[in-house]
């Protein structure tokens, strides 16, 4: 087809679309009517002759055509993006919609009561967080970085660690006043384990020790699995089972208080590292910058404490 100037405008309707969900959350990013933006968005599929997005009361979502030509014009209009910001000297400039999807872990046991600071240190930056089960497509779902746990399993992806975290084995005092407390990994046999599932398998995560050169696997049971680690925490420091958790955050504060106690001190070897991932661009954003700084932030003070 000869290529049509008109399509431009109408891609980056599609691209509000995208990232917002929906057609009102895409006229607040494009400043346009609702009305608006679904007809430009007409106007682009009756131009390309394809449909691209399949609309219900709902939700708006991508048809396969709608995400294979999406995922070939994203790329152009990010370069695009670059090149205005610096053009404009607005290099350093934190501002408009982040898109993040955060581990289930991290934002309400370790960011959560922090974000406050970020927000006055920004204030033309407004934040959005999701979680789903396992990193998808950034680019075709609006997200603009994934904070997660675990390898990258996205070669197209940009991937940061920001750190190794501490896996702690730990139960409450009235859990051990009730079961007793286990001497050795292996004794864990025999004790109510809270279980988390894996994304990726939806298996319970295996149970590892590591203390110097010596590991040991154990194989866990127990009537409580979980997707929510605030849910599993909460359990934990209730008395309902024995819990592995990340050793920060609000983890650290429940440790300090004596309501929760950390069962195997030499036993801290096993290591499970955070990432931060984003769309691989010649100028990441100032906002994509500016997050990961504040994760590395929080991160360094919650491990000072100790």
């Amino acid at each position: 087809m000869t290529f049509d100037n008109r399509v431009l405008p109408g891609v980056s309707i599609l691209a509000a679309v995208v990232e917002g969900g929906s057609f009102v959350k895409a006229a607040e990013i494009t400043g346009i009517t609702d009305s608006g933006v679904s007809r430009a968005v007409s106007r682009l599929e009756k131009r390309l002759g394809v449909r691209l997005l399949d609309r219900t009361t709902r939700r708006v979502t991508l048809t396969d055509e709608g995400r294979r030509f999406y995922e070939e014009v994203k790329p152009h209009l990010s370069a695009i993006e670059d090149a205005a910001i610096v053009a404009s000297g607005a290099v350093s400039a934190v501002r408009g919609r982040l898109k993040v999807d955060i581990d289930p872990f991290v934002l309400p046991l370790v960011l959560a009561g922090r974000l406050g600071g970020l927000c006055d240190r920004y204030p033309e930056l407004s934040l959005e967080f999701v979680t789903s089960e396992h990193i998808g497509d950034l680019v075709a779902e609006g997200t603009d970085l994934a904070i997660r746990f675990g390898q990258p399993r996205r070669s197209s992806l940009v991937a940061r660690k920001l750190i190794d975290a501490p896996i702690l084995t730990l139960a409450s005092p009235r859990y051990i006043a009730r079961f007793g407390r286990p001497k050795h990994p292996r004794d864990l046999t025999g004790h109510r384990c809270l279980q988390f599932l894996d994304p990726y398998t939806r298996r319970p995560f295996d149970w590892e020790f590591i203390r110097g050169d010596e590991s040991t696997e154990v194989p866990t049971t127990g009537p409580l699995t979980f997707t929510d680690p605030k849910a599993m925490l909460e359990e934990c420091a209730a008395g309902s089972g024995i819990a592995q958790l990340i050793g920060w955050g609000i983890v650290r504060d429940h440790l300090a208080q004596g309501a929760l106690v950390d069962l195997f001190p030499r036993w801290h070897g096993e290591r499970f590292p955070l990432f931060a991932f984003h769309p691989c661009r010649k100028h990441p954003p100032a906002k994509v910058r500016a997050f990961i700084d504040f994760c590395l932030e929080v991160i360094q003070t919650v491990e000072g404490h100790r």
